[in-house]
């Protein structure tokens, strides 16, 4: 049993969203993400999925590309992307599927590891961040630490989180979501978000004591990071 992550699927399995106007690695990136899967992921797995999953726009739409990932082997568990404007009701989408969970104000387990998470947003003091943003991340904020607090009243002591955006600006400054790793004492974050050039400068590895990994498709090659190497399960 092992656990990987990936994220930014960008799935648009209608072919009406062509990847590659983005760069040519993305021409055809969905036989690429489905290739490297298969050849390491088997149905005792885990893959978390870090937001950006499809390029629908309804939970209707979606169905072909959360059908498309149901049928790739192991469990998935979710969070939500800034582009999946289809992901709707937790409580619907938690039915669809046996092997798929999806984190929203909710945790799920891996072993004795409580995965938790939140989309995220833009940190303040970054090159985009307005006060139209201010409301947007103190709500992810808040559904963060409802995540956290769930998994912690269980009595989960390891903490993995996925969030979508990047937990600093570009900087690198501390804010509050980084506080909020430390004082829930989080082990990894897994995130996504950037693309491109925002490639060249991304936040990976040790910082404050969690480890924090980077899991754009175009970033790890569209190939899933496994991300507890070291772990040994019999």
């Amino acid at each position: 049993m092992a656990l990987y992550a990936i994220s930014d699927l960008h799935l648009a399995l209608s072919g009406d969203k062509p990847m590659d106007v983005f760069g040519q690695q993305w021409f055809k990136h969905d036989e690429k993400i489905k290739e490297n899967w298969l050849k390491k992921v088997s149905s005792e797995d885990t893959v978390l999925i870090a937001g950006d999953i499809s390029w629908s726009m309804t939970m209707e739409d979606s169905k072909k590309e959360l059908e498309w990932i149901d049928k790739l082997p192991g469990r998935k568990i979710f969070i939500k992307g800034n582009h999946d404007y289809w992901w709707n009701s937790i409580t619907k989408l938690n039915a669809m599927f046996d092997n798929m969970d999806f984190i929203q104000n909710n945790f799920f387990n891996y072993e004795d590891w409580a995965i938790c998470g939140t989309r995220g947003w833009t940190c303040p003091g970054g090159d985009n961040y307005t006060k139209h943003d201010e409301k947007i991340y103190e709500r992810e904020l808040i559904r963060l630490k409802l995540s956290l607090d769930m998994a912690v009243k269980k009595g989960y002591k390891k903490i993995i989180v996925m969030i979508h955006y990047p937990p600093t600006n570009e900087k690198f400054e501390e804010s509050e979501v980084t506080k909020i790793f430390k004082e829930y004492k989080v082990s990894k974050v897994i995130y996504g978000h950037l693309h491109g050039p925002a490639l060249s400068k991304v936040l990976n590895g040790d910082k404050d004591g969690v480890e924090y990994i980077m899991t754009s498709c175009d970033y790890i090659d569209f190939d899933p990071v496994n991300i507890l190497p070291d772990l040994k399960l019999y």
